[in-house]
């Protein structure tokens, strides 16, 4: 999990995933509609529904643009009709790279990452090629604060969380997905303010990079985050502190 940990750190910092608000509210939107269509309009007997309607909220996204976004996907608005991606691959450094995307567009979508992954220093490999190394959890990640993050971190445990680790003031959460909505509704009983919730890919091994390749890897990393159809990305990424110090 120090790939993905150390990663998150870097965004956090930079603020990658709020620099672009509006490209937010679309990839936030498109995964409400996906969850939609694939798992009805309830919220309640949704479970993916109900994890993307939270984390558009936690974005502030208005909540006009969530009703209309559930509105599209059950059919009551129009709409593009989205298809699921997921493309494998390589970085800098051999470390491997899982992208999860939604698009209107297969043609346009596969050249865009292709692109980015060669001009990066990567290669798109073929599909199952890396995504075995990665596993799906629940992440929770709260802000300490004024709070011990220590004592954040055993209360995270006693509400049924798998593993937590701390990262600078912030404590990540880690739970089975299935898990994942109770431990957060134990931790919200519990007063604690969350950052954010979701379901992520975590590698379950990582490979360790020089300091040239991790640079390489944070750039293509970031570009392939700034396409509007890509939902998610992980990596098995290991970088360097003098890196992350650069960044921060």
């Amino acid at each position: 999990m120090s790939g993905h940990s150390k990663w998150s750190s870097i965004k956090r910092q930079k603020g990658v995933t709020d620099a672009k608000r509006g490209q937010l509210f679309t990839k936030l939107t498109r995964e409400i509609i996906i969850a939609v269509r694939e798992g009805g309009s309830n919220p309640e007997s949704n479970f993916r529904l109900r994890l993307a309607i939270q984390k558009a909220r936690d974005s502030n996204m208005p909540l006009d643009n969530i009703e209309r976004a559930i509105k599209r996907g059950s059919g009551e608005l129009e709409g593009a009709s989205l298809v699921e991606m997921t493309f494998e691959g390589y970085g800098p450094g051999g470390a491997a790279i899982l992208v999860q995307a939604l698009t209107d567009n297969r043609n346009r979508t596969l050249p865009d990452v292709r692109n980015i992954f060669s001009r990066g220093g990567g290669s798109l490999g073929e599909s199952g090629c890396v995504a075995w190394l990665f596993e799906s959890r629940g992440l929770i990640t709260v802000k300490a604060g004024s709070m011990d993050a220590e004592e954040l971190a055993l209360q995270a445990i006693d509400a049924g969380a798998e593993d937590v680790k701390v990262a600078d003031d912030y404590v990540e959460i880690y739970t089975n997905p299935e898990e994942l909505a109770s431990v957060r509704g134990a931790l919200e009983q519990k007063g604690i303010a969350l950052v954010s919730t979701e379901l992520a890919m975590l590698a379950k091994t990582i490979v360790e990079l020089d300091e040239k390749a991790a640079a390489q890897m944070l750039r293509l990393l970031d570009k392939l985050e700034e396409l509007d159809e890509v939902q998610h990305v992980a990596t098995n990424a290991d970088f360097p502190d003098t890196v992350l110090e650069k960044q921060a």
